[in-house]
């Protein structure tokens, strides 16, 4: 009976083929020397050289003979193609070893959502034992005490990686570099699969999405689960550049170049050398920047102002706009191409709004952080009532997280007591400006919370405090400016809506 085992080749295991002491053998050739197996068939989603250097280097450790499948992946997380990859190799491996062959899966080299197709595929189609290792432990079997339907598998591969993960055993990435973003919406969930999708990847991204949604959380999460991860992450305010430094500041300048150049100057690009340039905002850029910009991509070298030779550059670009840039293509204002060269893999943004279920997430998060910044600064420690949490996860946000953000605060400090109370809440709203109020009011979805009198008294609340506003307190003015018949009627109404006189 053949003993074969089955593995994908990991980061770790070409350290160790590398020569990196610090990581041990790696997982591959632990299992290689501890275990006897007769075959072995590895499946590589790296480059061929790297896998190459991994199998004379386990050569050295066994001599089981050694087969390489190459596997073309669209992500190293993603499901769908190590699934197909996995099914694919393990028929392959019983045709060529025999049906009465040993499988053995090895769960340590590679991802955790490869371990995860490991063990469905052990626990559904084929019988084999599953193994595990690390540095500290050595190798051993991994204990999976659960089974799955095999007829829920196609289905299964279909679903978000959080099902699958939890249908696997819960394994999770060891720093989940995501976890920034809080959310439970269906649409973050779609997001940042998307994102995990793209992390791997050198291709220019570029993410849309409202002021105060969280684009430069995002580009930050991407980097920081990329290949690049451990290489700087520039963040570049495109809209803060005076113009006519632009081009300094992006390529730098040379000692002496211009009326203040008093040293050489390394520009955004050279900073972010082998990491990751964040141009946020960058439908700001005035046309001619965006010439200059989009050659230095194009040819991947720049030249500093006031120097000679052009410098190679290798960086990866995530560019973010609230702007719709084919707008702003149709009217002139960004170049076609450039847009075509930033534009190569899309993410967009859902506003605050659009994410069913993440208000109340992000409410206690952001009052967490207040509180421990308050105690830090005076002892203050505040928590939200029932009914002014009802409040603020009601309102609309247009204005995003950083409006619910700094709404947060407002209330916060002009709270009396340790509890943010109902009216303070709605309080902290009033002059809360309302960009599209008119559609977002008609256009609320029914059900889930929805009351129409609390709808009501914001519209009440908002132009309430607007009339007092414009009439500089003038209760007779402010009453003739939304239409009550008198001061004591106006005064009723700011009593009854908790608007202050």
């Amino acid at each position: 009976m053949a003993r074969v085992l089955l593995a994908w080749i990991g980061k770790t295991d070409i350290k160790a083929a590398s020569g990196d002491a610090a990581v041990g053998e790696g997982p591959l050739a632990q299992a290689l020397v501890d275990r006897d197996f007769d075959h072995v068939v590895l499946l590589n989603n790296y480059r061929e050289e790297e896998a190459a250097l991994v199998e004379r280097w386990l050569k050295k450790k066994t001599k089981a003979s050694l087969v390489v499948r190459q596997e073309k992946l669209s992500s190293p997380t993603h499901y769908a193609d190590i699934y197909r990859a996995v099914t694919a190799a393990v028929p392959w491996a019983v045709g060529e070893y025999g049906k009465k062959a040993k499988l053995t899966f090895h769960l340590s080299p590679g991802t955790p959502a490869m371990a995860s197709i490991w063990i469905i595929v052990a626990k559904t189609r084929f019988e084999a034992e599953l193994i595990e290792s690390s540095k500290e432990a050595g190798v051993r079997t991994a204990d999976v005490p659960f089974e799955l339907a095999a007829e829920f598998i196609p289905e299964v591969i279909r679903r978000a990686d959080e099902d699958l993960e939890r249908l696997s055993g819960g394994l999770r990435p060891e720093e989940p570099k995501f976890g920034d973003i809080l959310h439970r919406s269906d649409a973050m969930k779609r997001l940042v699969r998307r994102a995990r999708q793209a992390a791997p990847y050198s291709a220019a991204i570029l993410i849309e999405g409202e002021s105060g949604t969280g684009k430069e959380l995002l580009a930050a999460a991407i980097h920081k689960e990329s290949p690049r991860q451990g290489m700087p992450l520039v963040t570049v305010n495109c809209g803060a550049i005076p113009k006519e430094l632009v081009e300094s500041q992006f390529f730098g300048h040379t000692k002496g170049a211009f009326t203040g150049a008093g040293a050489d100057h390394a520009g955004y690009f050279e900073q972010a050398e082998g990491g990751t340039l964040f141009l946020d905002e960058v439908g700001e850029l005035p046309l001619d920047a965006q010439v200059k910009l989009l050659r230095a991509l194009q040819e991947k070298k720049v030249r500093r102002v006031g120097g000679k030779t052009d410098v190679p550059v290798d960086v990866r670009v995530i560019a973010a706009t609230n702007r719709n840039l084919l707008d702003e293509v149709r009217e002139g204002r960004f170049r076609e191409d450039l847009y075509f060269r930033l534009a190569v893999l899309v993410l967009k943004v859902p506003p605050l709004r659009e994410r069913e279920g993440d208000v109340g997430l992000l409410l206690q998060r952001l009052l967490d952080k207040l509180n421990a910044d308050m105690v830090a600064q005076s002892g203050v420690h505040k928590k939200l009532s029932a009914g002014a949490r009802n409040i603020l996860q009601q309102h609309h946000w247009p204005g995003n997280v950083r409006e619910l953000e700094a709404t947060l605060l407002r209330a916060f400090v002009w709270s009396k007591g340790p509890s943010i109370e109902e009216s303070e809440a709605r309080e902290a709203l009033v002059g809360v400006p309302a960009a599209g109020a008119g559609q977002e009011v008609l256009g609320r979805p029914l059900g889930d919370g929805f009351r129409l009198a609390d709808l009501l008294g914001d519209v009440a609340r908002h132009y309430l405090a607007r009339a007092m506003a414009e009439a500089q307190g003038n209760k007779t003015r402010a009453a003739s400016l939304v239409g009550l018949s008198n001061y004591q009627t106006l005064k009723n109404w700011l009593e009854k809506y908790g608007v202050a006189e």
